[in-house]
């Protein structure tokens, strides 16, 4: 005899709300940034939304900041998303007032949710001055993870270890993630440089510029104004 098994309506509620649960990237990798203090804390990807939390950092006397209403979450194919709220900053041409440096503000930007199955994305903002942006955001945790591993070895003053595990991400990246190539081929290069091995800097330049990452041109720009080109 096969007996049933009933589930209390209570614990099919919980499966069913735990499946729409957000996910949340922490940290998240990205290949450039145009502000050197303006770091993203977390993303938020649910069904009804995508909030950014971010946070900057004021490194000057009488520092001032805002949000520009025109920001945009930009996806693979191009398309875009417009910011739908911000909370915690002023919009422009309203600004926050930074009473010294080293002072934080931490900010949130709500968007319309995420297109399914969407691996990167850039966010930016158009405005007329001092706008920031993120290019190539990862929003794979397993690959941020291992992004993270590879810059652990840098940091621990293994170059040798971190271009290693560099090259081996480059390789496993594949046209969902593409947004990603350019903090890895980027890394590639400048752990190269660092560690005196010209030959394998000007290899994977030359890769880096025969690839098809996109924004490749601001790539190579960043590198190039670093004193980087072969």
């Amino acid at each position: 005899m096969i007996k049933k098994i009933i589930l209390p309506a209570v614990i099919l509620f919980l499966l069913f709300t735990g499946s729409l649960k957000a996910q949340t990237i922490i940290s998240p990798n990205y290949s450039l940034k145009s502000h050197e203090t303006l770091n993203i804390i977390k993303i938020e990807i649910g069904s009804e939304a995508t909030i950014f939390y971010l946070r900057i950092e004021n490194k000057i006397e009488k520092g001032t900041f805002c949000a520009d209403k025109n920001i945009f979450v930009f996806y693979p194919d191009g398309m875009r998303s417009k910011l739908v709220s911000s909370t915690g900053i002023p919009v422009c041409p309203d600004t926050h007032q930074f009473k010294s440096p080293g002072e934080s503000l931490e900010f949130v930007l709500t968007f319309p949710p995420l297109k399914k199955g969407t691996e990167w994305i850039d966010l930016i903002e158009e405005c007329s001055e001092n706008c920031f942006s993120f290019y190539g955001i990862s929003l794979d945790n397993d690959l941020n993870k291992r992004i993270n591993d590879a810059f652990a070895l840098a940091e621990n003053e293994e170059p040798v270890k971190a271009i290693g595990s560099f090259i081996s991400i480059a390789g496993d990246i594949d046209n969902s993630n593409s947004g990603i190539e350019g903090l890895v081929f980027i890394n590639i290069i400048k752990l190269a440089v660092a560690s005196g091995d010209e030959v394998k800097a000007k290899e994977w330049y030359k890769k880096f510029k025969l690839s098809t990452a996109p924004r490749l041109s601001e790539y190579i720009k960043y590198l190039n104004d670093q004193g980087i080109k072969y």
